[in-house]
């Protein structure tokens, strides 16, 4: 990130270090999973093709981050547990539980049409996620044993009722019916009733389903004479098993022991309220403002892999510019977010209470939901490109106690993003004029602005070059939801005029306050002082909140600097 006189707000972020040897779970469930299963016709009570989908992510995330070694999921949920001494990411918890999220996301949709070829997905899946800490391995076995026995009992419930349902019992009904029973009394009702037993229901949806590396011989090469050369690999097996908190389930996968440690006798009464007091929640402070900033994870190389046009892309800008559209969109309380590159701010407003302000949750439901929806756009904006790999990203939560901090932490981001722009333009034009990349790095080091901007003069032949690239390399791109009167806007078919609240993807300058005049109502303030009377506008994408259509409007009677600020620099 770039040196200016606003990076005083780095001293707002607070490291979330998970200190040794406390053993890091991180817990993930479906944000609104109800819903999302009514919307894609689930089968009730168990859908195996779900299951086995969240299965098929879980085994993914553990091939793709080594320090997982374990994993436990059931119904919408899965639990990862990383080994003991794990350095990943440092042990910051933000950065943790993000990564798997986002990663997990990205898979559920990437591999949704292998598991349901014949059903469109819907809207986007969405995930929440927070970092149990189990300070020893007592805590990790309570915290097992009690996840599979809500496996045992939500499952055993959801059989009854959606037996009675069947048989005709409202939900209502059937929910009387079973309160207060206990698990004997249900064994008894499906097997008098409906002539199930239960026991003998498939262990998928009794048990659960356990995640795991264990070591196998995997052949390498082959000699001369044709014989096989093997070497002991990790891989991610797929298990069932009725206590996964058992010490003889443990001792059979010695990996588990050598990585984590040993069970010292079996858990035989699970208290949750036990495991419960480990798991702490994390409240960020009342009233400051809350700012997720989410980043990709290695998108130099995944931008590599997919031929992203250099120094930017439109397309993969606008699709991130989409993401943050749909993000605002779904989480009300989101006022403003700001974006460049691979990067993304969202700002929460002050008195936000989404989550109980949870960090998180929070964190953790925008990085997915954003994730989500940057695979199922992916072929919106790259048509002829195949997603080769998943992408995914990392988020943390910052508060800025006052306004004046969160424009000057908006105010970083800017500038970060005019003099990178401005470095990897001198960059790639160094690069395609026949340097290489060592050799441009070498020209670039030590200059200044100035000499950038005669450098790019010279190298392309146009005076003034770099203020004739499009706005959005330059100043990124701001997303927010902003008041737009007496327009006419396409309902049903039919023109129609009024007000309604739209999200607004704008590229302007947000340092000057005189943006933030033009639009108090972001911030829900209205600023004293004297302020440079400019107005600013350009291409944006509109999406209305109550008609759902989405456009392109130009603003022709306003103008824009074409000059950065000279805070900029």
């Amino acid at each position: 990130m770039a040196n200016s006189k606003y990076e005083y707000v780095k001293s707002f972020e607070v490291e979330d270090e998970i200190m040794l040897p406390i053993i890091i779970v991180v817990h993930i469930d479906n944000r609104d999973f109800s819903r999302f299963s009514e919307v894609h016709e689930f089968v009730k009570p168990n859908d195996k093709r779900a299951l086995e989908l969240m299965n098929e992510c879980a085994k993914a995330v553990l091939e793709q981050f080594p320090d997982i070694i374990f994993s436990y999921g059931f119904c919408d949920e899965y639990s990862f547990v990383f080994k003991k001494q794990t350095k990943f990411y440092h042990r910051r918890a933000s950065k943790i539980l993000s990564l798997i999220i986002s990663y997990f996301s990205t898979i559920y949709v990437t591999k949704w049409k292998e598991l349901f070829p014949q059903t469109e997905m819907r809207f986007p899946p969405s995930f929440q996620s927070r970092v149990i800490s189990c300070a020893s391995m007592e805590v990790l076995q309570s915290y097992l044993a009690w996840r599979q026995r809500d496996c045992h009992l939500s499952n055993q419930y959801n059989t009854c009722l959606w037996e009675l349902i069947r048989n005709g019992k409202s939900e209502t009904e059937a929910q009387e019916i079973l309160k207060g029973t206990q698990k004997q009394e249900k064994n008894e009702l499906l097997y008098q009733g409906f002539n199930i037993n239960y026991k003998e229901q498939e262990t998928i949806f009794r048990q659960g389903t356990c995640i795991l590396k264990t070591e196998v011989q995997h052949i390498v090469k082959y000699k001369q004479d044709g014989s096989p050369v093997q070497r002991l690999r990790m891989k991610a097996i797929k298990v069932h098993s009725k206590n996964i908190a058992s010490r003889s389930f443990w001792n059979d996968y010695l990996c588990l022991c050598r990585e984590l440690g040993h069970f010292e006798e079996d858990a035989n009464k699970i208290k949750p309220e036990y495991v419960k007091s480990f798991l702490h929640v994390s409240k960020l402070m009342p009233s400051t403002w809350i700012v997720i900033r989410i980043d990709g994870c290695h998108f130099h190389r995944f931008s590599d892999v997919h031929e992203f046009e250099k120094p930017n892309d439109a397309r993969a800008l606008n699709l991130m510019n989409s993401c943050a559209v749909s993000v605002l969109e779904e989480f009300k309380d989101i006022v403003f977010s700001y974006g460049v590159s691979d990067e993304y701010s969202f700002v929460l407003k002050k008195e936000s209470q989404l989550y109980q302000r949870r960090s998180s949750e929070i964190v953790s439901a925008v990085v997915s939901l954003f994730s989500s929806m940057y695979t199922m756009k992916w072929k919106e904006f790259f048509p002829q490109k195949e997603l080769k790999h998943p992408p995914y990203f990392d988020g943390r939560a910052v508060c800025y106690p006052t306004s004046e901090i969160l424009l000057d932490y908006l105010a970083w981001r800017q500038v970060d993003c005019h003099i990178n722009n401005q470095y990897n333009t001198c960059f790639w034009m160094l690069v395609k004029s026949g340097k290489s990349k060592s050799e441009a790095q070498n020209y670039l080091k030590g200059t200044q602005a100035q000499e950038k901007h005669e450098l790019l003069t010279r190298l392309s032949g146009i005076i003034d070059y770099y203020n004739t690239l499009p706005l959005m390399f330059r100043q990124g791109s701001s997303v927010f939801w902003d008041k737009q009167e007496e327009e006419e806007i396409a309902n049903q078919g039919k023109d129609a005029v009024g007000k309604c609240y739209k999200v607004v993807v704008d590229h302007c300058n947000i340092i000057e306050k005189s943006f933030w005049e033009a639009h108090p109502e972001i911030l829900g303030e209205k600023f004293n002082g004297n302020f440079s009377s400019g107005s600013y506008g350009s291409l944006r994408r509109i999406t209305c909140c109550d008609c759902k259509v989405s456009k392109l409007a130009r603003s022709n009677n306003l103008s824009l600097p074409e000059q950065p600020a000279t805070n900029f620099l």
